[in-house]
């Protein structure tokens, strides 16, 4: 379902969580088809070039983003926190729901899109929502941190992206993806490193993403 946005939306926005606020940028297209929201990996944030990447190739197609960080700034100079996957899921999940009682996006179908730890996080918000989430794609995630229980559960639609030179994470997406019962697609990017920094392969990352997106979240 649509929500027109004649000249479409770029905002600074805090979301209440737990005790405290975390911060996100929220931009939607003219009339925009979904909203992916950006769970990124530890030690990352809202600002991170790759996902920043990724975000602009998904506005293009017509998808909103919501980049968010899911720590505050002292949050995430502890090593441990950073892979809490339970807070980190409790915070996407608050987020959620912010983004569902939101006037400019109560109405769009959503998406995660998860890097490193951030991946375990939205599998596992997915698999508490069921089919309110409508699609889940993860970069280089760590999906495996979601923990068996949590990915037999996962009902969207996931993909999980993977660098070809990227070997002990390759062969914990595989675990993970043996375990997923949902519709799901392991793709693994030729000639890639754990962070997509060569050449064009962040470029594959984006369009595979924008095709899993425009295909799921199409209600």
């Amino acid at each position: 379902m649509q929500s027109s946005h004649p000249t479409g939306l770029s905002q600074l926005v805090r979301m209440p969580v737990d005790h405290v606020l975390i911060e996100g940028m929220l931009e939607l297209p003219a009339k925009p088809s979904g909203l992916v929201l950006f769970a990124h990996g530890s030690g990352s944030s809202r600002h991170s070039p790759r996902n920043n990447f990724v975000a602009r190739v998904l506005r293009e197609t017509g998808l909103g983003t919501l980049l968010m960080d899911l720590l505050t700034p002292v949050e995430d100079m502890d090593y441990q926190v950073r892979f809490d996957i339970g807070l980190l899921t409790r915070r996407l999940l608050l987020a959620t729901q912010w983004v569902q009682q939101n006037p400019e996006t109560v109405r769009l179908p959503i998406g995660y899109f998860g890097a490193s730890t951030g991946a375990a996080a939205a599998l596992r918000a997915a698999a508490a929502l069921g089919d309110r989430v409508l699609a889940v794609v993860s970069r280089g995630g760590r999906p495996d941190l979601a923990g068996q229980q949590e990915l037999v559960k996962v009902r969207a639609p996931t993909l999980l992206l993977v660098g070809g030179l990227d070997a002990d994470v390759l062969e914990l997406n595989q675990a993970a993806y043996a375990l997923l019962s949902c519709t799901k697609k392991l793709s693994i990017v030729p000639g890639a490193t754990h962070l997509f920094e060569e050449d064009d392969t962040l470029a594959q990352v984006a369009s595979q993403a924008a095709a899993w997106f425009d295909h799921h979240l199409a209600v």
